[in-house]
């Protein structure tokens, strides 16, 4: 608050370990921000200034004036029960809260709790109240790895079970950006049976079968030690520095939205986020420094305008945190290198939100951002 002078608080954004009181937690930031609105969610560790605190700890508080934009804020409950429907309810409360549209461009910053309800349902409600006019961006709330229970908060309450959204009015165009640095193992081939998360066929033939022929021709196509390294026990054979693979779902424009995927109990491939029947996918791998170079392709896109952003907020999957493992700590760093004086901050979520031009908006193992 000290930082911003004279001027108001317009918006404060939270992140914190599930770890604490959160309501008494929430309870102290207000009595210092007071009634400006609130937004956050709880986390898998969290990132400012190139500095992260990794999971289990830590509060991290950004507060923001208006200048250039106008922010309004509202919620709704009830992911689990229908997430399309909490879609629209969560639209039209940011929405309304607006008042009398004043400005040209819009945009929804929207925090979700990640264990609950279809997170793409979620997006599909919000698509169906705003359309394709005003783009989405943000990510779902974490749980330092439990897998117990997520949060997300509204002012100076503690939701779960629910979404929050930050409505963004400006009279310059707002930037939303996202990257992953995966590359492709592959042709593209069409999902030809899926059963909610569970990937049963691909080109008419099962799943778990055409997947890893793709990846065991990308090893034969591979030189040196990874076309001969063997797996430790119990790990599946990857290719030389590779640090993880997932499905890519090929976009109209031609990239690849991320669909994390792994084998489950009954040894089928399954996804965290449905693959859409007949879609086209490819199987896609990445090493760390591909991981890594996602930072320095957020950051040229940010830096693109004519006048530079006051603060990139960025959503990273904990999928590239584990996926990153002991250079975890170099994301953050190089996209505020990357970045320069401009603020950097955000937190690990089990899923990130870009919705641009088509109506997906889920990504996996991505890191998306907003440029303000």
């Amino acid at each position: 608050m000290g930082r911003l002078g004279e001027a108001p608080a317009a918006l404060v954004i939270v992140y914190a370990s599930v770890r604490y009181d959160l309501p008494s937690l929430l309870d102290a930031i207000r009595e210092v921000t007071g009634a400006a609105p609130l937004v956050g969610a709880s986390t898998t560790g969290h990132f400012h200034d190139g500095q992260i605190t990794e999971p289990g700890r830590g509060v991290a508080v950004l507060v923001l004036s208006s200048g250039r934009y106008e922010f309004t804020t509202g919620s709704a409950t009830g992911l689990t029960a229908d997430g399309c429907a909490t879609g629209q309810a969560l639209a039209k409360a940011a929405r309304q809260a607006a008042g009398e549209q004043t400005r040209q461009h819009t945009a929804l910053l929207v925090l979700s709790c990640g264990l609950t309800g279809d997170q793409q349902q979620l997006i599909n409600g919000i698509y169906r109240v705003l359309g394709a006019a005003v783009p989405i961006v943000g990510g779902a709330s974490s749980d330092d790895r439990r897998m117990q229970q997520t949060f997300v908060f509204h002012n100076g309450t503690v939701l779960t079970d629910a979404a929050v959204a930050v409505w963004i009015g400006s009279d310059n165009p707002i930037t939303i950006l996202r990257a992953h640095g995966w590359q492709t193992l592959g042709l593209p081939l069409p999902i030809t049976g899926v059963d909610g998360f569970v990937v049963r066929s691909i080109a008419g033939r099962p799943a778990r079968e055409v997947f890893n022929e793709n990846v065991d021709q990308a090893r034969a196509d591979a030189s040196g030690p990874a076309a001969t390294a063997g797996p430790a026990p119990g790990e599946p054979v990857r290719l030389l520095g590779e640090a993880g693979r997932c499905f890519g779902l090929i976009e109209p424009d031609g990239s690849r939205l991320l669909r994390g995927c792994y084998v489950g109990d009954e040894n089928e491939i399954r996804t965290w986020v449905p693959l859409p029947p007949y879609a086209a996918v490819q199987v896609m791998a990445c090493t760390q420094d591909d991981l890594l170079e996602a930072c320095d392709e957020i950051a040229h896109q940010a830096l693109a305008g004519s006048e530079p952003p006051a603060v990139l907020l960025a959503f990273s999957c904990i999928a590239r945190l584990g996926m990153l493992h002991d250079r975890v700590g170099e994301e953050a760093a190089r996209l505020q290198a990357a970045m320069g004086e401009v603020t950097t901050f955000g937190f690990y979520t089990y899923g990130e939100f870009a919705r641009t031009t088509s109506i997906d908006g889920v990504h996996n193992a991505t890191i998306t951002a907003l440029a303000l």
